[in-house]
């Protein structure tokens, strides 16, 4: 698989916005005088700070002109962060890059850089941490008959993520909440979740990996929320964060800190207050894979 090269546009754009938002705040200027000023739509300055689009250096130039900014490391800093968001071939293959939805693009940098990832999952094993025969069985389900590059890409790029957070050398800490419904279904056949449930526990027995599981009894309305998963990119900044959302038909990366903290508020009363501890949560998973393991038993 391509390696990623040198650090993400991603975070480096979400830098700039965040640092640029901040600056104009300071000086008690709306979005729409600095637009005045500039002679700028008052769009343009709404897509700079949102991260829809990347800055020019001449417009950082321009902006930090305005709000005052003269500190000169400062300066180089977001020039040079400017730079790398504008930077297209984060990934060295580009077939990799014709295969992945945008928002799976930017997911992929922010994990590269996240500190804690949080993650609710109310239907399916996510799948970094799939067994190859569970997800073949989930892209079976989608579409059958897809193979080739296009396949191949998915596979890849669960492995990347799995290597990189589960078992990379500086991983980051990973806190799975999951439905108990989840470890019920058997995806692909006993054998092949018993083998996926018997993985998950290896995985959970990790120790910057954290798992707990949500009773069904609990579950319903929790569900409701559908799955996202939260991205920290400092411990001492609770809203230094990205949320990820995921459907069948999109996702997206959101970095409005109202919304993140509304899911990161769901996400901590369901660990802390809702769901099994983790000895007993990973006590359910080795039981559901053993139960799995004697129903092939009895069939021989």
């Amino acid at each position: 698989m391509g390696a990623m090269q040198g650090e993400s546009p991603a975070v480096a754009r979400r830098r700039v916005r965040l640092a640029l938002r901040r600056d104009r705040q300071g000086t008690g200027l709306s979005q729409g005088e600095v637009a005045r000023n500039l002679g700028w739509s008052l769009s343009k300055m709404q897509r700079i700070e949102t991260g829809e689009v990347t800055v020019s250096g001449s417009d950082l130039r321009a902006l930090l002109d305005m709000y005052g900014v003269t500190d000169r490391d400062q300066i180089d800093r977001l020039l040079e962060d400017s730079r790398i968001s504008r930077r297209e071939r984060w990934w060295t293959a580009p077939e990799y890059r014709e295969h992945l939805t945008p928002g799976l693009l930017q997911l992929l940098q922010f994990e590269a850089e996240a500190t804690t990832i949080r993650v609710y999952q109310p239907h399916l094993i996510p799948g970094m941490l799939q067994t190859p025969a569970v997800a073949d069985s989930v892209m079976n389900w989608w579409d059958e008959n897809q193979t080739g590059p296009g396949r191949q890409v998915r596979y890849d790029v669960r492995m990347l993520r799995q290597q990189r957070i589960i078992d990379g050398d500086d991983p980051p800490v990973y806190l799975l909440i999951l439905d108990e419904s989840v470890i019920r279904r058997n995806l692909g056949g006993a054998a092949v979740m018993a083998e996926q449930l018997e993985a998950l526990a290896a995985m959970a027995s990790r120790p910057n990996v954290h798992l707990r599981i949500v009773a069904l009894d609990e579950g319903g309305i929790v569900g409701m929320v559908g799955p996202f998963t939260i991205l920290s990119l400092a411990d001492d900044d609770p809203d230094d964060a990205v949320l990820y959302r995921e459907s069948d038909i999109r996702d997206s990366l959101i970095h409005e800190v109202d919304q993140v903290r509304r899911y990161r508020g769901i996400f901590e009363r369901v660990w802390t207050t809702v769901a099994y501890q983790e000895p007993a949560s990973l006590r359910l998973i080795n039981a559901q894979a053993a139960v799995l393991r004697s129903s092939l038993d009895q069939q021989r």
